[in-house]
């Protein structure tokens, strides 16, 4: 049956919204990184665009302009022509919000990484990643993904930035949605700067950490766990999952780490952490996971992330089928899913 005009309107829309989204993205990782948002204070007070250009030493059109355009965004509020100030969203992305001061709201990091050259220049070659079924990172740079990040401190700092400001979320849920209080030790592998386990810690206050990691992805751990309040309950290991996982916990912690990898890789991490799990204790997934079809059930972030870890990692957000099946490879049967806010869950697994 043919489309109506109107179903016609609402598609072109549709695809409208889609193809602008790359601009959009391209107008507040800008913003970001020239300082715009911070010229405004975080009080709601309203500044006029001139005063903005001129702090910024910008031309005051074109600054009006992109101001303009962050109004529309709902980072900031014009609520008279040519005066802006913060809106909700922008908040989190001044800088004094990402400070050790701040109030641990910020998104700076996670949107100065996804808006940057370390996350984007793999989808310049997403077609070759198509083409071949490889990661296209090292087209780009010379280097795999996390060699890139052991190269380059900044990169690998913003990165385990990014990746603790959008951890926040899930720990949260998961610190409340889980029974930690089963357990004695629980040991976070591949835990970054230890953001999960100081939020399932201050939750738990019975149970105790180890935090394991590379010692890049630990470096700024001690800040954070002293920061939480937490550090004196966790021990902080440094080392290659690939080789071995510390010993001594009865729960042992994996977010966004199966993500990264493919599949044989995956299992020989969940391999590793197999022979540190004793009898009696439990590994604990926690991923994106997807639906065996598309739904509407999850959000398509979780499908354009898929599609991120094609091109720069050559991991996958996978089923939960195909999580417990790489569970089951490495020794372990599958004992439960706990649902958090969508597209996570925590899936749960025992010693086969």
């Amino acid at each position: 049956m043919p489309a109506s005009q109107q179903e016609i309107d609402v598609a072109q829309g549709q695809l409208a919204r889609l193809v602008f989204g790359q601009l959009a993205a391209r107008a507040v990782g800008t913003a970001l990184r020239l300082g715009v948002l911070d010229r405004f204070g975080r009080d709601g007070t309203p500044r006029p665009a001139a005063e903005v250009a001129a702090g910024l030493g910008a031309e005051p059109r074109a600054t009006l302009r992109l101001l303009r355009a962050l109004a529309a965004l709902q980072l900031l509020a014009e609520p008279a022509p040519g005066s802006f100030a913060l809106a909700p969203a922008g908040a989190l992305l001044h800088g004094d919000a990402e400070s050790p001061e701040g109030d641990g709201t910020s998104m700076a990091a996670f949107v100065r990484m996804f808006t940057g050259p370390v996350v984007l220049s793999g989808w310049d070659h997403l077609a070759d990643s198509l083409r071949t079924g490889e990661p296209s990172f090292e087209k780009a740079f010379g280097v795999d993904c996390f060699g890139y990040l052991k190269q380059n401190p900044q990169a690998s700092a913003e990165f385990n930035a990014a990746m603790s400001q959008g951890t926040k979320a899930p720990a949260a849920a998961l610190a409340a949605a889980y029974g930690f209080d089963r357990y004695k030790t629980v040991v976070d592998v591949g835990g970054g700067d230890g953001t999960l386990l100081a939020a399932i810690l201050r939750g738990h206050p019975g149970l105790r950490g180890m935090l394991f990691d590379t010692p890049e992805g630990v470096a700024e751990a001690g800040a954070v766990l002293a920061r939480e309040q937490v550090a004196e309950r966790v021990t902080v290991h440094a080392g290659d999952f690939f080789a071995g996982v510390p010993a001594g916990g009865d729960l042992y912690l994996l977010k966004s780490v199966v993500i990264d990898w493919e599949d044989d890789a995956c299992v020989a991490i969940l391999d590793q952490c197999r022979r540190a799990v004793p009898d009696g204790g439990r590994l604990l997934v926690v991923e994106p996971v997807l639906p065996p079809a598309v739904d509407g059930s999850t959000p398509p972030g979780a499908y354009l992330s898929d599609l991120n870890m094609l091109v720069n990692t050559g991991g996958r957000v996978r089923t939960r089928a195909e999580i417990e099946g790489l569970m089951t490879r490495a020794g372990f049967t599958p004992t439960g899913l706990t649902p958090l806010p969508p597209p996570f869950a925590a899936l749960e697994a025992a010693p086969a």
